[in-house]
């Protein structure tokens, strides 16, 4: 059996290309002058896409362990995005709200992210992309147990 070299597995170029995206990203959503990271605004767009979701879910949806979720939360909080209350059914789970501080950042970040998923978009036609999507969700479904 060869061995083939690493970039020639589709695997790794999908967490090569993710983890570049992310970089690029994360410098452009800085040098603009935000004091949130990729992973804060993704929980702060999930919240208010989802404001029923309890922290595991959103964990799920983030494919986030649910340590990191809690310490993305308080993070939140602290920065006065998002505001924590206990659950009204389930006193061991708490409930997410935006706040009005938390829905500007989104708005004001979303002109930088469409930018952003732009310029890496780029060079690809609507079909590239299309087709991409369809593959990537194929990869996922096979491997779901």
């Amino acid at each position: 059996m060869e061995l083939l070299p690493l970039d020639y597995t589709v695997f790794y170029n999908i967490e090569k290309a993710i983890k570049t995206y992310r970089k690029f990203a994360q410098k452009a959503i800085t040098a603009k002058g935000f004091d949130i990271t990729i992973d804060q605004w993704l929980l702060l767009k999930v919240v208010k896409e989802n404001p029923e979701l309890t922290q595991q879910r959103i964990a799920d949806k983030l494919f986030k362990d649910y340590a990191s979720v809690t310490r993305i939360v308080q993070l939140l909080v602290e920065k006065k995005y998002i505001e924590r209350s206990p659950h009204s059914k389930d006193r061991r789970r708490f409930s997410l709200a935006l706040t009005a501080h938390g829905d500007a950042i989104i708005a004001d970040l979303w002109p930088l992210i469409i930018s952003n998923r732009k310029t890496a978009l780029e060079t690809l036609m609507n079909e590239d992309i299309n087709q991409l999507n369809r593959t990537l969700k194929i990869i996922a479904d096979n491997c779901k147990s």
